[in-house]
C-alpha cells in the first residue's frame, strides 16, 4: 500500500549513513547559551529557505492534545457525543461503534476539534510552536486486520500543519501512540490493555519497533515532499516510555538508535539539503526510562524532552512549595524541551477563580524556568475540563496566563 511504500527502502537504508542536522546559533536563552536553530519557512521565497526564531526567543508552545489521539479524561463531554460512550480508548470506540460509524464520528471530531480559527488564536498569543501528538495507526496500511482505529486522519492533519505554517510556527511531531502500546494502560497511546501488565507492554519488541519505523519513514518523508509540512521541525520518535527496565534498555539498545537511523536515512535518500534536516527527539533522562545517548553511536543535533507535572510529583500541598518546585529546574540531556507541563496540582487544591495571582506566578516561575533550557510546550490548548490548569486556552481567558508573554516578570524566581 501507499503508505507502506517505504517498507523496504528504509530496511535497505540501515544501518546508519550520516546525514546532516542544521549546526548551532540562532536561538539564545536568558543565560545566553547557543541553542540549536529552529527552523520555520519563509513562504515568499520561489526556493523556500529556512528562517529562524528570533534571536533571544526561546521555544514557547501548546500541545494540540485529543486531536489525533482523544484522552477520554480530558475530552469527556466530545467522547460522549461521539458515541464512544464508557470506551477507554480510540481502539475501544471504533470497536464500540465499527468501522464506518466510527470514522463519521471521528472526521467530525477532526474537523472541529482544533480549527483555523484556534490556530490564529495561538498566534494571537505570542505562542511560536506546536507539538502534535500522532499515532502510528495515522498511516492505515501499518495497522494490523485486527487493531481497530479510526480512518481518513491524515488529511486533516495536513491542513493543520499548513495553517500552522502560515502562521509562522515550529511544528512537532509526537509518536504519541506506538505499536502495541508503549503503556498498557494508558489512553494517550489509543489503547487501553488490561490483559497485559503494566510493567509489561508489548511495544518493546523487534516486530513492533519495525513498525515504528515505517510510521517514522512515511512521517520524514511526507514532511520533506508535501509543501504543507514546511515548517515541521522535529520528529518525537516516541512519548512517555515506561519506567527504566529490561524493556526500556532494549528501547534505548535497539530502538532509539534504529528510529534515528530511519529519519537520517530518509533525508539521504532524498536528498535533503543541509537547511531542511529534521531534528529528532528523545525522552530526556529525568523522565526515568534512562539515558537516551546511553547506545547512540550519533547525536548529532538530537534533541530531548522532559514532561514535568509538578501537581503528581511529591511536593507538600502547600504554595510556596509549588512555587519553589517551579523554580527547579531538572533534566540530564540537553538541548531540552519541556514538552508537557501543566498548572494541576495535587488533590485539586486552590481553585483557579480564587487564587489567580498564585496560578499567574506558578505559571511564569515554569515558564521562565524552562526557558532557561530550549523552552516550553503547555498541555494542552484545550479540554472539556474548563480548567485553567490543563487548559492554555481557558488560562488565558481566567487572566490567568498573559496573551504577550513577553510581559511575565522575567526573573520570578
Amino acid at each position: 500500500m501507499k503508505s507502506l511504500y517505504l517498507l523496504s527502502a528504509i530496511a535497505a537504508l540501515l544501518p546508519f549513513t550520516l546525514a546532516w542536522l542544521p549546526h548551532e546559533a540562532g536561538i539564545t536563552n536568558l543565560e545566553g547559551r547557543d541553542l540549536f536553530q529552529t527552523q520555520l519557512v519563509n513562504e515568499t521565497e520561489s526556493d523556500p529557505a529556512k528562517r529562524w526564531l528570533p534571536n533571544k526567543t526561546p521555544i514557547r508552545g501548546v500541545n494540540l492534545g485529543s486531536q489525533f489521539i482523544i484522552e477520554p479524561w480530558m475530552a469527556s463531554t466530545e467522547w460522549s457525543s461521539m458515541g464512544c460512550g464508557s470506551s477507554k480508548s480510540e481502539f475501544d470506540c471504533v470497536t464500540l461503534l465499527g468501522q464506518e460509524s466510527a470514522d463519521a464520528a471521528f472526521a467530525n471530531h477532526w474537523n472541529s476539534w482544533i480549527t483555523q480559527s484556534d490556530i490564529k488564536k495561538m498566534a494571537s498569543y505570542s505562542l511560536n510552536t506546536i507539538r502534535i501528538p500522532l499515532g502510528y495507526w495515522i498511516f492505515e496500511g501499518i495497522k494490523y486486520d485486527s487493531e481497530h482505529f479510526p480512518e481518513g486522519a491524515l488529511n486533516y492533519l495536513g491542513d493543520i500543519v499548513e495553517w500552522a505554517a502560515d502562521e509562522g510556527f515550529y511544528i512537532v511531531l509526537n509518536l504519541h501512540g506506538a505499536p502495541f502500546a508503549q503503556d498498557a494502560k494508558q489512553p494517550f497511546t489509543g489503547q487501553y490493555i488490561p490483559s497485559i501488565s503494566d510493567s509489561n507492554p508489548a511495544f518493546y519488541q523487534t516486530s513492533q519497533y519495525n513498525r515504528a519505523y515505517w510510521f517514522l519513514g512515511n512521517l520524514t518523508h511526507l514532511v520533506h515532499t508535501d509543501n504543507r509540512y514546511r515548517n515541521v521541525g522535529m520528529i518525537e520518535v516516541i512519548n512517555e516510555p515506561i519506567g527504566s527496565n529490561d524493556l526500556t534498555d532494549s528501547m534505548r539498545r535497539e530502538y532509539y538508535p534504529n528510529a534515528y537511523a530511519t529519519i537520517r536515512n530518509v533525508e539521504s535518500s532524498l536528498g535533503v539539503s543541509s537547511n531542511r534536516a529534521l531534528h529528532i527527539q528523545m525522552m530526556d533522562n529525568a523522565w526515568g526510562s534512562g539515558d537516551p545517548t546511553q547506545y547512540l553511536s550519533n547525536n548529532w543535533e538530537a534533541a530531548y524532552d522532559d514532561h514535568n507535572y509538578i501537581g503528581f510529583s511529591p511536593v507538600s500541598v502547600v504554595q510556596a512549595d509549588y512555587l519553589q518546585a517551579a523554580c527547579n529546574p531538572r533534566g540530564g540531556n540537553w538541548p531540552l524541551i519541556v514538552g508537557e507541563w501543566s498548572m494541576v496540582v495535587a488533590n485539586s487544591a486552590w481553585p483557579p477563580q480564587a487564587n489567580v495571582q498564585f496560578y499567574k506566578d506558578f505559571f511564569a516561575r515554569q515558564a521562565r524556568t524552562y526557558e532557561k533550557q530550549l523552552g516550553w510546550i503547555y498541555w494542552t490548548w484545550k479540554t472539556d475540563l474548563n480548567d485553567p490548569r490543563w487548559d492554555y486556552s481557558a488560562a488565558v481567558a481566567a487572566g490567568i496566563i498573559p496573551k504577550n508573554l513577553d510581559s511575565m516578570d522575567a526573573n520570578p524566581c
